[in-house]
């Protein structure tokens, strides 16, 4: 006999099935709980104790700090992985053969031309523009140059959808970059790997060959890979509720780019940058302001240390810190601000404050460091991790409609007033 959890509403008993994953963790199944109790819900903020679905994607236990994808570990994936077999994981389920994976780019290249018209719109962007607003804006514009609708049960026009999303993103990308750099835009070169063209369509300048640093490519690599995906977080599962609707990939993929966009998400290591900055306008003094961070008084807050889900240690930051040691080492820059960003990694690891509440390094932290050093503005931090969770938003849509998941539809806790009788204005 399966367990169950029982609930008890005044004199009146219910029982609900306990569900088990696979890593063993235990969920009560409460989807007949409102219609068994005359009109009951559960109410959770934030949706914290909230499980919205069942996934096969990614497993992440924050106590442990263990992230995996499809059952490889995170560990493994960046150090022995290529992008793009990554995403072929995560989109698919299994890693690619080298045939499929060849194939996988192919097509890839094959989608990678973005409508001409699609600049024009790009063109109405002024150049003060935030990248991810443009972003956001022109992943949407793709549905207007595809407009029809994808049939999920046809695998063909699903792998279609998919090549072409992982093919034109990155030429958004790199074209919300040159519009601030004051660059041409360009498509790249089909004959470079996946992340060599980013690199490529993202720094290229038409005067001069572009070289490909294998240290930095090394590490946008791993970036990237460590990005792709991280479960229900607020973007993903933002893809998921919006795709519910049966709204289209590129839809509901813009929609997931607009909640990254927040500071409290994908926004975060921009604000890493950004305490770093300030940092060094006050003298770069960072015992200082370890001591405010450290000040329960004091409203400044040490951004890019700890984790809301990893209560032990980010496995993330783990291995982009030695990436980041790497191209610091290569690229010999000398720069103040990743000199206060050197000095505060330090201290944190050192001061018992915060080993002893595990406040350590977080992957934002360590991001913000690596693009900073390859030269890529402060605003294009989270346009760069939308591109690294491409294939995590991918997969969890295509894992949804697959799914046939029915629409979200939150339920809620009326607390306004009751029935009134309406006046009329002579009498307000």
């Amino acid at each position: 006999m399966s367990e169950t959890a029982k609930l008890k509403i005044g004199d009146n008993s219910y029982e609900f099935p306990i569900i088990k994953g696979s890593e063993n963790e235990l969920a009560i199944d409460i989807k007949t709980l409102r219609g068994e109790t005359n009109g009951v819900i559960t109410i959770d903020p934030g949706y914290k104790n909230t499980g919205a679905c069942k996934s096969a994607i990614t497993f992440l236990n924050g106590e442990k700090g263990v992230l995996r994808y499809r059952g490889y570990s995170i560990e493994d994936l960046a150090e022995k992985a290529d992008f793009l077999e990554v995403a072929y994981l995560l989109i698919f389920g299994e890693l690619p053969t080298k045939e499929k994976l060849v194939k996988f780019h192919s097509d890839i290249k094959e989608n990678a031309i973005v409508d001409d018209d699609v600049r024009k719109i790009l063109d109405a962007f002024p150049k003060i523009a935030h990248p991810m607003g443009i972003l956001s804006s022109l992943t949407s514009a793709l549905t207007a140059f595809n407009p029809s609708s994808v049939n999920v049960d046809s695998d063909e026009e699903m792998y279609r959808a998919i090549v072409k999303i992982m093919g034109k993103l990155p030429v958004l990308v790199s074209w919300a970059m040159r519009k601030i750099n004051g660059l041409p835009l360009n498509y790249g070169s089909n004959s470079l790997g996946y992340v060599e063209n980013v690199m490529n369509m993202m720094f290229s300048k038409p005067n001069e060959e572009y070289t490909v640093n294998p240290i930095v490519k090394d590490a946008l690599n791993k970036l990237l890979i460590l990005h792709a995906d991280h479960e229900q977080n607020c973007s993903t599962s933002t893809v998921r509720i919006v795709g519910s609707s049966h709204a289209g990939l590129f839809a509901s993929l813009s929609a997931g780019i607009s909640a990254l966009w927040g500071p409290l998400h994908g926004g975060a290591n921009q604000a890493v940058l950004e305490m770093l900055e300030s940092i060094k306008e006050d003298g770069g003094d960072t015992k200082k302001y370890m001591a405010k961070a450290k000040d329960k008084n004091d409203p400044f807050r040490l951004m890019g240390f700890g984790h809301r889900v990893y209560k032990n240690f980010d496995p993330r930051a783990k291995i982009i810190k030695v990436a980041a040691d790497q191209v610091l080492n290569d690229l010999g820059i000398d720069d103040p601000i990743l000199d206060v960003a050197k000095s505060l990694e330090q201290e944190a690891l050192n001061d018992p404050y915060f080993v002893d509440r595990k406040l350590y390094p977080n992957v934002d932290f360590y991001s913000g460091i690596i693009y900073r050093a390859m030269g890529i503005p402060v605003e294009m931090f989270t346009v760069m991790f939308a591109l690294g969770r491409l294939p995590g938003w991918i997969a969890q849509w295509r894992e949804m409609r697959l799914g046939k998941e029915p629409i979200g539809r939150p339920r809620q806790i009326y607390t306004g007033e009751s029935l009134r009788k309406f006046k009329a204005i002579q009498k307000r």
